[in-house]
């Protein structure tokens, strides 16, 4: 499992629906996480992705120092499903999708992660599965780390 984690002062996602677009979700300060689920990805993984984003020292302390994580700074979370990030270029221009799960296990696996978070105590606003997103994000920094949880 996958979490491209940005830190951002603010993120939001509209879907296309009914003809219009519609916000599913918005946060201010905190982490905007995209997740991407492979095939031998579990919920174990998925509690272990939540508690590394939860915990990530990535939020500036009053000196400046990235020394808070989410949890500490009372940030939020937005979770992002993003099959994506496991697209492969090795072999030539157009990337292939072979390592990313198919929509029908990796839905309830994001779901996992931000059920996960969520218990933690984190406000989490999340995009919507199978839909084409547009994720509007305010990166703070940047800062923008990788986690991969195997």
């Amino acid at each position: 499992m996958r979490g491209l984690v940005q830190r951002v002062r603010e993120a939001s996602v509209v879907v296309k629906a009914d003809g219009g677009r519609v916000e599913v979700g918005r946060i201010g300060m905190g982490l905007c996480v995209f997740v991407g689920v492979t095939h031998t990805d579990g919920e174990v993984q998925a509690a272990k992705l939540a508690d590394k984003i939860w915990n990530l020292r990535v939020i500036d302390d009053d000196d400046g120092v990235m020394n808070r994580s989410v949890a500490d700074a009372g940030g939020e979370v937005l979770v992002v499903s993003q099959f994506t990030l496991y697209g492969d270029t090795s072999g030539g221009r157009r990337p292939s999708w072979i390592a990313a799960a198919r929509p029908e296990a990796a839905e309830p696996l994001v779901g996992a992660v931000v059920d996960h978070l969520r218990s933690l105590g984190a406000t989490v606003a999340t995009g919507r599965f199978r839909t084409d997103m547009e994720v509007t994000i305010v990166n703070d920094g940047p800062v923008t780390v990788m986690i991969e949880i195997a």
